[in-house]
């Protein structure tokens, strides 16, 4: 779009499904540079993609001709299939439906970076569940308890 400039900073947290489909540690660099892939290739900016066992974080420069839900859908189901194919977990993997997205300011793109980069050594201070709880709250975002994410506990 011609004459349009932004600033769309976005924040894309997401869960794998089933308790048995763990992302084991020796293939996520893997999966986490292919899903970075799928978003540059959607022409979005892909600042970091990092994650632990049970998820993932994206933080994405978001152009506005994007829609965010579809490319979340697209990096879901590439994904997926990528994960399938090179038969990296024993079964069917898939993603669970939905995926929280949470907005920052240029300011914070160092914190979040960072936040991002040290996934592992977040988790062995707080489980997912909390962590996403947290993010809900802080954003102050209402939610029924029905509709979270199945949690490994």
């Amino acid at each position: 779009m011609a004459n349009t400039y932004s600033q769309i900073l976005i924040h894309v947290v997401f869960t794998v499904k089933g308790r048995s489909n763990l992302i084991e540690k020796k293939w996520r660099n893997d999966i986490h540079r292919y899903i970075s892939g799928i978003i540059t290739s959607k022409g979005q900016k892909s600042i970091i993609v990092n994650g632990v066992a049970d998820h993932v974080h994206c933080f994405i420069g978001l152009n506005p001709s994007m829609c965010l839900s579809e490319l979340i859908r697209d990096v879901k189901n590439n994904s997926s299939k990528y994960i399938n194919e090179k038969k990296i977990i024993k079964g069917k993997f898939q993603w669970q439906e939905g995926f929280g997205a949470f907005s920052y300011a240029t300011s914070q793109i160092k914190n979040v970076y960072n936040y991002i980069l040290n996934q592992e050594e977040h988790h062995k201070k707080s489980s997912f569940k909390e962590e996403y709880l947290d993010l809900l709250d802080n954003y102050k975002i209402e939610y029924h308890e029905k509709y979270l994410f199945n949690f490994l506990e």
